[in-house]
């Protein structure tokens, strides 16, 4: 067949036969020495069409040659991989567009002002989990971590209330993992498990902010970070550790308010 009626059948144009020839991918059954015409023949149709889905699901041709090369039993197993690959990559994307979505949706909000304060909180015994993520993975993360150590608490027969803390060792962005330690204070008699550390965290003194339920998501969440990094600045304080989140998860019956959390910063005292 010529080229014209090879790429007609096999859904392709003359231009990606073309390409298909130099790279390797589908070289033309004969070539015409004086003309220079490619020539196909029937048993080259379905390469052909499959390289032609391939491409449409955008796989590289470095890929494409590999699994022309290999078993369908074998070529499947590597478009799996690869198709996994690009469903994580396409997350990554989602999770990105979200949190610049959310940004650009509530450029315009007021500023919520947040008031600072300083507390001495008591020494604790905490079950904590660390882990490394990214801003995709980080909600569901904190929700597996805390509810793990509750079951583990609950085993062993410790007391624990609703509270939790987020400790941030590092930024967590949609582009960059950092670690986080989920921490639920507990009383009581408890081994240690696999993943689970245990150990006292000691008295200390926090500026915080309190965000409620309805702001406690990005970007709006990002004002009461500022306020207590804007209160440690200003007022010559040294942090003395990681900046954490405290979830409160209770209704503050005098106000009528939903506490949710506290931004908080351990200072010196």
């Amino acid at each position: 067949m010529s080229i014209a009626e090879f790429g007609r059948l096999a859904g392709l144009s003359a231009k990606a036969l073309r390409l298909y020839d130099a790279s390797g991918l589908l070289p033309p059954a004969e070539v015409g020495e004086g003309s220079g015409y490619r020539r196909y023949t029937p048993a080259q149709l379905e390469p052909a069409r499959r390289i032609s889905l391939l491409r449409r699901l955008g796989v590289p041709l470095g890929l494409i040659g590999e699994m022309l090369a290999r078993p369908d039993s074998e070529a499947v197993t590597r478009l799996d991989r690869w198709w996994a690959a690009e469903d994580a990559a396409m997350e990554a994307r989602r999770s990105t567009y979200y949190w610049l979505r959310t940004g650009l949706a509530h450029a315009d909000d007021p500023q919520k002002a947040y008031a600072v304060r300083t507390e001495r909180r008591p020494e604790r015994r905490i079950a904590t989990i660390r882990v490394e993520v990214d801003q995709q993975a980080l909600v569901p993360a904190i929700g597996t971590a805390q509810w793990t150590i509750r079951a583990h608490l609950d085993e062993q027969g410790a007391v624990h209330g609703p509270e939790h803390w987020v400790i941030y060792h590092g930024p967590v962005t949609p582009d960059a993992e950092a670690t986080i330690e989920v921490c639920v204070p507990f009383a009581g008699t408890v081994e240690p498990a696999r993943d689970i550390t245990l150990r006292l965290e000691p008295a200390r003194l926090l500026a915080f902010a309190t965000v409620l339920r309805d702001d406690c998501f990005h970007p709006r969440i990002t004002a009461a970070y500022d306020a207590v990094n804007q209160h440690v600045s200003a007022g010559g304080l040294v942090a003395t550790g990681p900046l954490r989140e405290i979830y409160l998860n209770h209704w503050d019956r005098l106000t009528g308010e939903d506490p949710f959390a506290l931004v908080a910063q351990p200072i010196e005292e």
